[in-house]
């Protein structure tokens, strides 16, 4: 008879006992001589007999105790064994014995993640495919340490997990079963008993793969591509993106045209960002997300890409295409919130786990999401590993950092008395600070060449300082402000724009302070903002002319240019998610010509590297005229280390400027390198016929097109021909 306690016994049946392998599998005994035996046991409800077969050939049946549980007995040696079990009419069922394994994680992983320091934390956490104990299967573990049980539910066991209970890894919070027999493909979740005593059913937080929405289970994944972008990889890490050309598309996937998988896209996409020059793609966010509605800034699967488009592998295949296109990747990533949907995160094991147990501190009410808890070094390592997880199994080229104010402040959209103030009384959320200059400085070590990109909208200092010295360790910031007051001024009719010159040069007194990248992003062109297009004043040629203007002032501006889908070919509606992009406008002239000048925009600008290659300097910008010589004129130069010097002036009014004096940082001949008003463009053909030539004092005289910009290349070899020479 078996010597377990009763209760013990009972909970191993009901699959609510903490350690089912010390009940369950093979365990050494003695028997009444002495004598070393061991001792099988297994759960079988409603069975008529189970036996244990081992490798040997020794059958050992097993005898019924109690509550489903069978014991036997086999005397000396051991090893690997099948359970066969007989049903009443039905056929023996041989199976693999989960309990008879040892667990799959090291000593050394399970170290790590106690320290919050296991940098590839889904190679061990979630669901693996693998060789264990001679047998084939899948390894689950599960970070559940308010849990008093956890069990694995799906369509292998009729999504009952009483017989697939999970071990405690003791105080670290993990929780673990090799399941043989199991593969990809599989749909499975977590079933936890609460401290309270209720079992709910969670997807899993590292999960790889997800069912598609609106179904919430994970899915067993592997992987089996092989990337071909070596080359691209190698450039990237020898590389600083500060100092490179960066034109940024953004584009929400579903939406770009719509019913595309990530494979179909990748003809398409390809050619498309090729042919207007963009040098990256930025994907809003693909993690798992069970509302479309949400854009994907509210994860439920942070490590699975939303399998609406496809399989993990197919999003490699995209990012592998891309590159080898010679197109960048950026990833929207979004550590700031999560949802409350019940099936995923939220009070995970019952207990505030990822979110901070304050209200105050782990609630967004406003978004009506959860707060991550950047004191908890498990999550603070969840989040961590999740950015290195991008980058290393995706080879994505960079991370846009959605919300980071919400983050950096305790206060952030909260009334006095909601939220409590830090250690030393401020308003910083020093625990999100300092996750923040632990994920940057870790991507960047491990992954050189790569880009973090900080949605930021305050003066938070030193967003893109490096951690050495105190800062947030980013590579770029979002410049907001130039952002606001840019749109704030082009907005206005020409003829008023003349008192309110600084909206566009104010930028130039902060332009350096951090690493920019100026956006026109998806949050520029929805909820009743409109259409880049549709904010321009005049009539449809006055607009596309003032967009021609603004995205040539934008691209020849200090910092780095993102531009969301649908603007380049000034796209006449406001964005939504549900429809496709209005390509039909491409039928029409006028529309198709802007596509060509951006296209030409992004060539120029690659080109001159003057445009792009000291964007953080200084030293390297000038500023021409000002006000006082033109209040609708903004004009500035533009250097790169080699004295390469590219003028940008801008004429923001309505009508041309004849007989334009300007200083220009040279004399001799400057190339008119874009026109923004040229015919081919759609423009009225407004121009200086290639060519300005400055004076020995740096005076030049030109002719500004109207609503438009120039851009003048310095040529210190060209010869202007005296007054007597033919």
């Amino acid at each position: 008879m078996t010597t377990v306690d009763d209760r013990i016994l009972n909970a191993v049946s009901s699959g609510s006992h903490f350690a089912p392998h010390d009940v369950l599998g093979i365990h050494e005994s003695t028997d009444a001589e002495g004598a070393t035996e061991w001792i099988v046991r297994a759960r079988r409800p409603l069975a008529e007999s189970v036996t244990a077969v081992f490798a040997d050939g020794t059958r050992v049946p097993l005898e019924h105790v109690k509550y489903g549980v069978w014991e036997g007995a086999k005397s000396g040696s051991f090893g690997s064994y099948e359970l066969v079990t007989t049903y009443d009419g039905a056929p023996d069922y041989v199976t693999d014995d989960p309990y008879r394994h040892t667990p799959v994680l090291g000593e050394l992983d399970m170290h790590l993640i106690r320290e919050g320091r296991h940098e590839e934390l889904w190679r061990v956490l979630g669901a693996h495919v693998v060789e264990h104990g001679g047998s084939a299967g899948t390894s689950f573990a599960v970070w559940a340490p308010d849990a008093q049980a956890v069990r694995i539910v799906g369509g292998f066991n009729n999504w009952d997990g009483q017989s697939h209970s999970m071990r405690s890894m003791g105080s670290s919070g993990i929780w673990e079963l090799f399941v043989p027999g199991l593969g990809a493909g599989t749909a499975y979740k977590f079933e936890i008993l609460t401290r309270r005593g209720d079992w709910i059913q969670k997807a899993d937080p590292m999960a790889r793969f997800a069912e598609v929405p609106p179904a919430t289970a994970s899915v067993v994944t592997e992987s089996s591509y092989t990337w071909s972008d070596g080359a691209w990889m190698t450039e990237r890490s020898a590389s600083q993106p500060v100092s490179r050309p960066m034109s940024v598309y953004e584009l929400h996937f579903g939406s770009w045209r719509p019913g595309l998988s990530y494979r179909d896209a990748v003809e398409p996409l390809i050619e498309y960002v090729t042919e207007q020059g963009f040098t990256h793609i930025e994907f809003m966010p693909l993690a798992e997300h069970p509302f479309g509605g949400s854009w994907g800034y509210q994860v439920t699967g942070y490590y699975a890409p939303t399998s609406r488009f496809g399989h993990p592998d197919d999003l490699r295949y995209l990012i592998d295409r891309l590159h080898q296109a010679g197109i960048g990747v950026i990833m929207d990533w979004v550590p700031g919130h999560f949802p409350k949907d019940s099936f995923a995160l939220a009070r995970f094991d019952g207990e505030p786990l990822y979110e901070h147990a304050d209200p105050r501190r782990g609630e967004h009410k406003d978004w009506g999401t959860l707060i991550f808890d950047y004191g908890r070094s498990e999550v603070r390592n969840f989040l961590v590993a999740n950015a290195l997880y991008w980058f290393e199994e995706f080879h994505v080229d960079g991370l846009r950092v959605d919300a980071v104010a919400s983050m950096l402040y305790l206060d952030y959209s909260r009334e006095e008395g909601e939220w409590a103030p830090n250690v030393h009384g401020g308003r910083e959320n020093l625990e999100a600070i300092a996750f923040l200059q632990e994920v940057n400085a870790t991507s960047y070590k491990r992954y050189p060449g790569i880009a973090m990109i900080a949605e930021e909208s305050t003066s938070f200092p030193g967003v893109t300082a490096p951690t050495s010295r105190a800062g947030l360790g980013f590579g770029f910031k979002w410049n907001m402000g130039w952002m606001n007051d840019s749109l704030e001024y082009i907005k206005r009719d020409p003829m008023y724009r003349s008192h309110h010159e600084g909206e566009l040069s104010f930028s130039f007194v902060y332009a350096f302070s951090e690493n920019y990248v100026l956006p026109i992003s998806h949050d520029e062109v929805v909820h009743g903002k409109g259409s880049l297009f549709s904010r321009m004043p005049g009539d449809h040629w006055q607009k596309l002319a003032n967009m021609r203007a603004y995205l040539a002032y934008m691209w020849g501006h200090p910092g780095k240019q993102l531009l969301f889908m649908g603007q380049e070919f000034a796209q006449i509606s406001e964005w939504s998610e549900g429809r496709s992009l209005d390509w039909w406008l491409l039928d029409q002239p006028s529309h198709r010509e802007l596509l060509g000048f951006v296209a030409a925009l992004n060539r120029a600008y690659r080109d001159h590297s003057a445009l792009w290659a000291r964007d953080s300097d200084g030293a390297a910008f000038t500023r021409l005229g000002g006000p006082a010589w033109n209040p609708n004129v903004v004009a500035f130069a533009r250097r790169d280390w080699h004295g390469n010097t590219v003028a940008v002036i801008c004429n923001f009014s309505g009508v041309p400027v004849h007989g334009f004096e300007l200083d220009l940082p040279e004399s001799g001949v400057w190339h008119e390198v874009l026109n923004t008003d040229a015919q081919i463009y759609g423009g009225s053909g407004v121009g200086n016929m290639g060519v300005v030539h400055a004076n020995d004092a740096k005076r030049a005289s030109m002719i500004l097109p109207p609503l438009g910009v120039l851009w003048l290349r310095h040529d210190p070899q060209a010869h202007i021909p005296s007054p007597t020479q033919g």
